[in-house]
């Protein structure tokens, strides 16, 4: 009887393992911080968002050199001048500081706009390619290893070199030299 009992509890337990190991999934990670950076889109989109950036600070320069040339020119004026004239003068600077102000915090919220509409599309691609990677070789999911949510991981299950060959991106800069944007 003890017999029959010990073969059926370890042909269970066989079966179980088998059904365990059967219905196992694949899991993958990628750091997609790592793959954005050695995509050559990243860099146009990179020399996009600088050149909106510049484009924003000339004229928020061309503004404050405009306020600092009249304020010289009221200080040295202001002695001679009628009071009524005067206070136009000061309510006139200090309106152009204000929308000094103002464009600077609008300058603010178009970049992140701009800087956002530029690398949408890159993201895109690379989720694109993580995707197909994923699927062509039977991962049921791929996880994010930049934002951190991965505790542990298999390095085998690494996914980066398979995405950087599917978007045919060929000699990427070794990963330890890209700079670390968190």
């Amino acid at each position: 009887m003890k017999n029959i009992v010990k073969k059926t509890a370890l042909g269970v337990v066989l079966i179980a393992s088998s059904f365990t190991t059967v219905n196992a999934q694949k899991i993958a990670h990628v750091n997609l911080d790592s793959l954005i950076r050695i995509m050559p889109e990243s860099k146009v989109a990179q020399q996009g968002v600088q050149a909106y950036a510049k484009q924003l600070e000339q004229q928020v320069t061309a503004m404050q050199d405009e306020l600092k040339t009249k304020y010289t020119e009221f200080q040295e004026k202001s002695k001679d001048l009628a009071e009524v004239v005067r206070a136009s003068k000061e309510k006139e600077l200090n309106d152009l500081n204000t929308r000094i102000q103002e464009f600077q915090q609008q300058a603010q919220a178009d970049y992140q706009k701009k800087t956002a509409e530029l690398s949408r599309p890159v993201y895109d691609k690379a989720k694109k390619a993580i995707d197909l990677v994923a699927k062509e070789n039977g991962y049921k999911y791929a996880l994010d290893s930049s934002s951190g949510a991965i505790i542990y991981s298999e390095p085998a299950d690494d996914i980066l070199s398979l995405v950087i060959k599917k978007l045919g991106i060929t000699n990427p800069q070794p990963i330890s030299q890209l700079p670390n944007t968190k």
